[in-house]
């Protein structure tokens, strides 16, 4: 193959995001074999603005050469605008989970006091609870009651077992634990969505 063709050669698109639903995301895109490239950032960026937009910018300028969607809600205040400037979009939804649930189920549960809680979070919560809420337990207890009134564990299909640490965790907080089994049909249908937004640039 010549250079000349190999630089015409299209690249696949990517999606770029957070690492939270990683084996959902690859699951769906296995069973519909989208070619996809995809490149997915640290789970717990939330809790760090400065390094969410630091690693994203990063990213979407690793693959500015290919078309790309976002895989991120509203998790960093200025995220449309960083998204905006590297002249892509990302998926519609405040967050990973009204996309997992749909808004309807997540609205609904978010409204009764759930702290949703999805199985990677729970194999790093104790990483996470100091990062954010320091290591003194009774005021983090005091922070998850203030508007909480249980924690939501969230399975889907390709969960694996994280009944302990879910139990730890919620114990940790000091509220009860509820469980959730979900599809991936919204989350798909979150994909297509932006997918097909993507192709028809």
């Amino acid at each position: 193959m010549t250079m000349a063709a190999t630089n015409n050669v299209t690249k696949k698109p990517v999606l770029i995001g957070c690492g939270i639903l990683k084996k959902e995301i690859n699951c769906l895109i296995k069973k519909n074999n989208w070619s996809l490239d995809t490149a997915f950032l640290n789970s717990s960026l939330h809790i760090d603005f400065e390094k969410l937009h630091d690693q994203l910018t990063v990213q979407l300028a690793k693959h500015s050469d290919q078309s790309s969607v976002v895989f991120y809600g509203v998790c960093h205040p200025l995220i449309d605008n960083t998204v905006g400037d590297a002249h892509t979009h990302r998926t519609k939804g405040q967050n990973c989970v009204d996309m997992l649930l749909g808004n309807g189920m997540f609205t609904s549960e978010l409204t009764r006091g759930a702290y949703f809680l999805l199985e990677d979070w729970a194999l790093r919560w104790k990483f996470i609870c100091k990062k954010t809420f320091g290591v003194n337990q009774e005021i983090v207890r005091q922070i998850f009651r203030e508007d909480r009134k249980y924690v939501l564990a969230i399975r889907t299909p390709c969960s694996g077992n994280f009944e302990k640490e879910a139990e730890c965790m919620a114990q940790h907080v000091g509220l009860p634990l509820q469980w959730l089994d979900v599809e991936l049909t919204n989350l798909e249908s979150v994909l297509i969505s932006s997918l097909k937004q993507e192709s028809g640039k």
